[in-house]
C-alpha cells in the first residue's frame, strides 16, 4: 500500500496549510494522544495532528470533554510532539481554561506551547470568545478555530445533534465564521453541520475549513484516530469511515495470549534464556 503525503514537506506549517487550500489539495487531519500512536500516524503523511480533548473520552473513559484539565492536556501533547516529524501538532485548550478571561487564555496558551512544544492551539466559540482569541494571537501562538458543534458546550445544548439547521444558527456560524478569519486564526474546524452550510463557510472564508461531519466541499477532513481504527466500537456516526478493526484484532491477539500462557505454550525454550 502507497502512503498519500500532500508533499515532500519536512515540517508542516500554518503557511502551507494555506498553500495547500489555494491549490485545492484536501488537507488531513486526526488526533493523537500518545507517543507511539503519533509516530505511526505521523509517519503516515497526515498533514496536522490534533490532540483533542476527545482524549478526555477515549483515553480516561469520561462521558464528555469537561473533565481534561490543562495539565492532563500538556502531557498528552508533549508525549504527541516528542513523536513527531512532520505533522503540524495542534492542542485543544481544554474547558475553562480560556472561556470568559482572556488573561487566563493567554496563561494556558503559553503554557502549551512552552511545554509540551505544540506548534498551535485550538479553542471552540465564535463572538463569544473574541477577546481570548485576539489575546492568545497578540502573543504570537497561531489559533485554530472551532464552531457547529462544540463538545465543550454540550450541556448548553444538550444533544450531539447536527447543528446549524436553522437559519438563524447557520447565519451566526458564518458570522463567527468571518470573525474567527478577521481576529487572524489560521484554520476553522466545522463539527457535524450541513454540508450545504458548510460549503459556503469554506467558500466565504480564505483560510481552511477542516470538517467533521461536515461533507465533502470543506478544504480537509478531521477524524478521532481511535474511532477511525475500530478501536471504539459504539459509536458509529454516519461521518465516520472506520479503516481499520483493531479492537477485534487486540482481542483476538490478547485472547491467543492468555491461552498460551494458560497452556504452559510460553514461553517456549527458544523465548526462554
Amino acid at each position: 500500500m502507497s502512503i498519500h503525503k500532500s508533499s515532500d514537506l519536512k515540517r508542516v506549517t500554518t503557511h502551507q496549510l494555506q498553500e495547500l487550500k489555494n491549490r485545492g489539495e484536501k488537507i488531513s487531519m486526526l488526533t493523537a494522544y500518545d507517543f507511539s500512536m503519533a509516530g505511526i500516524i505521523d509517519a503516515a503523511g497526515v498533514d496536522i495532528i490534533l490532540v483533542g480533548d476527545s482524549a478526555s473520552n477515549v483515553m480516561a473513559g469520561h462521558e464528555t470533554t469537561l473533565p481534561i484539565t490543562l495539565d492532563q492536556m500538556i502531557y498528552h501533547a508533549s508525549s504527541v510532539v516528542r513523536a513527531v516529524n512532520r505533522a503540524l501538532v495542534v492542542v485543544d485548550i481544554p474547558f475553562g481554561s480560556y472561556q470568559g478571561n482572556s488573561s487566563e487564555a493567554l496563561r494556558s496558551a503559553i503554557r502549551i506551547m512552552k511545554e509540551s512544544g505544540a506548534h498551535a492551539v485550538k479553542v471552540e466559540g465564535g463572538a463569544e470568545i473574541k477577546e481570548s482569541v485576539l489575546r492568545i494571537l497578540s502573543a504570537g501562538v497561531p489559533v485554530m478555530g472551532h464552531l457547529g458543534l462544540t463538545p465543550q458546550s454540550i450541556y448548553k445544548f444538550g444533544t450531539y445533534t447536527v447543528r446549524a439547521k436553522e437559519d438563524a444558527e447557520a447565519e451566526k456560524l458564518i458570522e463567527d465564521a468571518i470573525l474567527l478569519e478577521s481576529c487572524g486564526c489560521f484554520a476553522i474546524v466545522l463539527e457535524k453541520i450541513p454540508a450545504k452550510l458548510a460549503k459556503k463557510v469554506a467558500e466565504t472564508v480564505n483560510i481552511p475549513v477542516i470538517g467533521i461531519g461536515a461533507g465533502q466541499d470543506v478544504d480537509g477532513q478531521v477524524l478521532v484516530m481511535h474511532d477511525m481504527l475500530g478501536i471504539t466500537h459504539e459509536f458509529k456516526p454516519r461521518f465516520l469511515r472506520q479503516y481499520a478493526d483493531l479492537r477485534t484484532t487486540i482481542l483476538d491477539a490478547v485472547g491467543r495470549y492468555v491461552h498460551d500462557v494458560k497452556a504452559k505454550d510460553f514461553p517456549n525454550s527458544k523465548e526462554s534464556y
